[in-house]
């Protein structure tokens, strides 16, 4: 047995412990200034939103560089994870988060589909609905798991939050709504 203090051990650990933390600290704002990006359209606030064509709760996953699902973007607030509402209108998609909301405009709109997984995040097939839109120079992915009942065009509850099923027959209501909307503005 050695003598030595047994405060030196932690003090050790705690420093290591708080260099650990600094260097992730300093690769999530390295990785917020790779993707340069223009400020968010900001979204209305919820009393303000337009009259929806589809309205869910979901998680949002977060956003990456289209076709790489493990190049996740960070800046402007995109990086973080949480919950959120989504609703789809005439104008576009508002993104309502606490971690910062904001609105893809229909004429940024490219496509959607349903996936695996985006950003690192893997859920059963058909699980993700990412919504691929442009956004300054960069052409973006962001994922979304539809979470509670949905609101139809007709305005009737529809369960998500249940089976996988009922979560891919959400998704592709999302998925056809998106895609015609991004294909009309295309035209």
């Amino acid at each position: 047995m050695t003598d030595a203090p047994t405060w030196v051990p932690v003090a050790i650990l705690f420093a290591l412990l708080g260099l650990a933390y600094l260097g992730m600290w300093r690769g999530w704002k390295r990785r917020g200034r790779k993707h340069d990006l223009p400020p968010l359209v900001e979204a209305p606030s919820v009393a303000d939103l337009p009259e929806p064509k589809l309205r869910s709760g979901a998680r949002y996953f977060g956003t990456t560089v289209s076709g790489d699902w493990l190049d996740r973007v960070v800046a402007r607030g995109l990086g973080a994870r949480s919950s959120c509402r989504i609703s789809l209108s005439a104008e576009g998609l508002d993104v309502i988060r606490l971690a910062g909301s904001f609105r893809i405009p229909v004429t940024a709109l490219r496509g959607a589909r349903h996936d695996q997984g985006i950003a690192g995040k893997v859920v059963p097939p058909h699980g993700v609905l990412v919504v691929t839109w442009q956004h300054g120079d960069l052409l973006l992915d962001t994922g979304f798991r539809l979470t509670i009942a949905e609101l139809s065009d007709s305005g009737a509850a529809i369960a998500t939050g249940g089976s996988d099923k009922s979560v891919t027959e959400a998704h592709n209501r999302w998925v056809r709504t998106i895609s015609k909307m991004a294909k009309e503005n295309a035209a």
